[in-house]
């Protein structure tokens, strides 16, 4: 990457972040609502911290611009359970801790004759703030805040009604590199490196399991029969005393809503399920004679391209499912300037080569796969192995997730009690 494209890329994902939040006060920054999640004001000043840490102080070796920021914003020195319970900067502190490591970095890359490790280390800081845009929107739609006003654009144009897009596509299985390959595109670690893996025959839905498919387990008592649970999914259920999705209400005379920011609306039949936990995507595929994939066969249908002739290495794979052609809102739900989600069947341009639509954006897709490192798998510095504990893997991304970083490789790793990202799922015929 050149250094211009860079540096935009550095101002953008800082305008981004300081646009989704600015209409915020003091009370609403120190606000967090659900277990697992931290304020926005850690979250904010630590986008800052990270890059300064590995920009300015690892890379340039400049000296820390605060004394205390480490122990306020290194996440390996404060539980989420305690973010909560700090004495942060300022709103307009924080405000100014972002826009100064901001400037002092986009210095650095315009005079100061950045290395390649400064390079590095910025695009990393880039794609660390961009992942944390979707932890910034999760936690004003928990919250209930208004949508930020960037999202008040209007829908592009796959928000017209598309419909469903029922059925299985039949994949032949076969050896494939699963993970990132070492081309000088800048991946995070969990995506590291492409190995090989053997994938059986399977069926995999052609687009997500869309809120009017789960309005009928929700209807056929879904929550209230055990046996279609885990045995640590009814557990949750139980502690939770859920019946339906955290944000539906059942409304007389009207049906089904949803909470979407502030406002409800009427259940989209054909929209994909959203917000949901991996325990409740398990257990409708109980419900439905179905299961979730495996990573493995989530990236083979994203990217294999079955078409051409298997090489040494295995069947060719796609870094994204329609080929080459940058993200657009003609190929998939990406960076989107609103928070609305299309009909499953809207977007057939970004059919993968299995024929499956949908797997990149709209929503991160929960898997039956335990979230865990590939085969030797380094940690990153100042990092470790540790946040793989006891999660499961997402693929796909979401509809806020920043079209840059967008890849068939790309993962998400969370405990399958979470359900405040935007997160659904598709099947696999037994």
């Amino acid at each position: 990457m050149d250094t211009t494209t860079l540096m935009e890329w550095v101002r953008d994902a800082r305008r981004r972040t300081l646009d989704l939040v600015s209409d915020l006060d003091e009370a609403q920054l120190h606000e967090s609502v659900l277990p697992g999640q931290s304020p926005l004001r850690w979250l904010l000043g630590h986008v800052a911290w990270y890059q300064e840490r590995w920009v300015l102080r690892h890379s340039a070796g400049l000296p820390p611009r605060n004394a205390s920021a480490d122990a306020l914003y290194d996440p390996a020195l404060t539980r989420p359970a305690q973010r909560g319970t700090l004495s942060y900067y300022s709103r307009d502190n924080t405000f100014h801790y972002l826009e100064e490591v901001r400037d002092t970095v986009l210095e650095r890359l315009r005079y100061g004759k950045p290395t390649p490790s400064d390079c590095h280390f910025a695009a990393l800081s880039v794609a660390h703030e961009d992942r944390h845009v979707e932890s910034i929107l999760a936690l004003r739609q928990s919250a209930g805040f208004a949508a930020p006003q960037l999202l008040d654009a209007g829908l592009p144009a796959f928000a017209a009604a598309a419909g469903p897009h029922p059925g299985d596509v039949e994949l032949p299985g076969g050896t494939i590199r699963m993970g990132a390959v070492p081309d000088g595109t800048e991946v995070w670690h969990d995506e590291k490196w492409s190995h090989p893996v053997q994938v059986a025959p399977f069926a995999l839905s052609r687009a997500p399991v869309t809120q009017g498919e789960f309005a009928l387990f929700v209807g056929d008592r879904g929550y209230d029969r055990p046996e279609l649970w885990s045995t640590l999914g009814w557990r949750w259920r139980e502690a939770e005393g859920r019946d339906h999705p955290r944000y539906w209400r059942w409304v007389a005379g009207v049906g089904w809503q949803r909470r979407v920011f502030d406002r409800w609306v009427v259940l989209e039949a054909y929209r994909p399920m959203v917000h949901l936990n991996w325990y409740e995507a398990d257990a409708y595929c109980r419900w439905a004679g179905r299961r979730l994939p495996l990573e493995a066969e989530w990236e083979f249908a994203a990217g294999a391209d079955t078409s051409v002739a298997p090489g040494r290495e295995g069947i060719p794979m796609r870094r994204l499912p329609w080929g080459n052609e940058p993200a657009g809102f003609r190929l998939a739900c990406l960076d989107s300037p609103a928070a609305g989600l299309p009909d499953v069947a809207a977007l057939e341009n970004g059919d993968s080569p299995s024929g499956c639509r949908q797997m990149l954006g709209s929503v991160w897709e929960w898997t039956a796969s335990h979230y865990s490192p590939y085969p030797g798998f380094e940690a990153p510095s100042g990092g470790s192995a540790g946040q793989f504990q006891g999660r499961m893997a997402l693929r796909g991304g979401s509809w806020a997730t920043r079209s840059r970083q967008a890849r068939n490789t790309m993962r998400l790793g969370l405990g399958p009690e979470r359900d405040d990202y935007w997160s659904g799922f598709r099947t696999c015929a037994l």
